[in-house]
């Protein structure tokens, strides 16, 4: 069986073909047509034609999504590339490909690649986080994705930063209407805009990261704050879901330190006395949500 996978992302859109056991057949990817519903649906189903001619067989497919379909009326909602917002991406999508598709969260798609065979496998909770241009998240129990009454389950990104300083209040401004999301904080652009804030100089996550490496206070400073606020912020999620393991994906998660700084920070926020849970990079990388949109046929 021939499952394809789509990730549609703020700045690029990635297909991936899998076979038999999961074994990736083709990869590609695209930039995102910006600000351009009907360019993005067109530039989907291309890339489906394309990889079906190059495999020379139809697949089934899955596709991850910024955002979430609407319970209420079927419209996508609460995704970062606005465009999509209020508009019948899903229907749109199953009109061009003429078949049935299924679609996700891409954080959804992130965790449950993870969770399958991925960094997460073998534990029963799993909480998979997104950190790049946004932030996003994604829980599986026992292998099956958690979706939610409101589709929003794993949304950790727009709540409050937890137990935030003097300074962090009331926070940036959100795309959601909303000011100091944990976005606005732990997203790349979130990184660089604080930086910018505090030193008035605006640099790039690479290069404060850089800057950090050679001895730059200023940018090591950055980084520190932005690790504490890492470990606020799945704290939370530990106190109210106690995942086994917390996978991070995204740009942001390449930061290698993380992995050593973050936990030894988070045990002062989270209530208990020794906190289990792992933090843990993706074991799929980049190709985890574009992966899990394939997954969705399992």
């Amino acid at each position: 069986m021939l499952r394809i996978g789509v990730d549609l992302g703020g700045t690029k859109i990635e297909i991936v073909a899998l076979g038999e056991d999961n074994k990736e057949l083709l990869r590609d990817r695209v930039p995102t047509p910006q600000d351009d519903y009907e360019g993005i649906v067109r530039t989907i189903a291309d890339l489906v034609m394309v990889m079906e001619t190059r495999l020379g067989q139809k697949g089934s497919v899955g596709i991850g999504t910024p955002g979430a379909i609407s319970r209420a009326n079927g419209l996508l909602k609460n995704s970062n590339s606005t465009c999509l917002n209020g508009r019948p991406l899903f229907q749109d999508l199953e009109l061009v490909l003429a078949r049935p598709i299924r679609m996700e969260n891409d954080a959804n798609c992130f965790a449950l690649s993870e969770a399958l065979d991925g960094a997460g496998k073998g534990k029963q909770v799993v909480f998979g986080v997104i950190v790049g241009t946004g932030t996003g998240g994604g829980i599986v129990v026992n292998g099956t994705v958690l979706k939610g009454v409101n589709a929003i389950t794993g949304e950790w990104g727009h709540n409050p930063l937890p137990w935030p300083r003097e300074n962090e209040i009331p926070g940036p401004e959100c795309y959601c209407g909303k000011s100091g999301c944990i976005e606005t904080f732990l997203s790349g652009p979130g990184m660089s805009n604080d930086h910018q804030r505090v030193i008035r100089t605006k640099l790039t996550p690479e290069s404060i990261l850089t800057g950090s490496s050679r001895g730059d206070t200023p940018c090591e400073e950055t980084v520190q704050r932005y690790e504490d606020r890492m470990a606020r912020s799945p704290a939370h999620v530990i106190n109210i879901l106690d995942p086994d393991i917390i996978v991070l994906g995204g740009g942001m998660s390449n930061i290698n330190r993380l992995y050593e700084n973050v936990p030894k920070l988070w045990g002062s926020y989270v209530f208990t006395d020794k906190v289990e849970t792992v933090l843990a990079p993706a074991m799929h990388g980049d190709a985890s949500g574009v992966r899990g949109a394939a997954l969705l046929w399992d």
